[in-house]
């Protein structure tokens, strides 16, 4: 299989449909997690507008960072704090159009302008970290995002 990743499409849902056969053929031959997680994180910021994509796992009773791909992040987030925190606290997917509005948003880069948050399953329904990804551009995710990232979240055995 190549590792190349090919995205031509000119809207958001065909970028993601695109990135659907690609991303399941890529993680499905690899059983090892952490391979799997830190290649999903390569290929979805090869996305437009996608600054920062990354792992937060729950260890400890707080998020510690995965892998990632962009510029250096928090490393530690505590439950109920900043975006990570919230969508934790509250076992669902937080979409912020503008992350200076969010009340007590973590800044890890002043380059961050949106951000979307969605939790992480095992396979036994247990939630086990989030997927984290934020967007130099304003209000840039939105409940298409949420479902194709979801299905894609899906190719990984966690």
């Amino acid at each position: 299989m190549s590792n190349v990743i090919h995205i031509s499409a000119t809207t958001k849902e065909g970028r993601y449909k695109e990135l659907i056969p690609q991303v399941k053929s890529l993680l499905n031959d690899e059983s090892d997690t952490l391979a799997n997680m830190a290649n999903f994180c390569a290929v979805l910021r090869e996305l437009p507008g996608f600054f920062w994509v990354g792992f937060y796992l729950i260890k400890n009773n707080e998020l510690v960072l995965g892998p990632f791909q962009g510029p250096v992040a928090c490393t530690r987030i505590q439950k109920g704090k900043g975006v990570c925190g919230t969508a934790w606290k509250k076992n669902q997917c937080v979409i912020v159009e503008d992350v200076a509005r969010f009340p007590g948003h973590i800044a890890c880069s002043s380059l961050s302008k949106s951000e979307i948050v969605i939790p992480v399953y095992t396979s036994h329904h247990e939630m086990c970290g989030v997927l984290d990804i934020d967007s130099e551009l304003p209000a840039h995710f939105d409940k298409t995002d949420e479902q194709y990232l979801k299905e894609l979240l899906s190719f990984i055995k966690f």
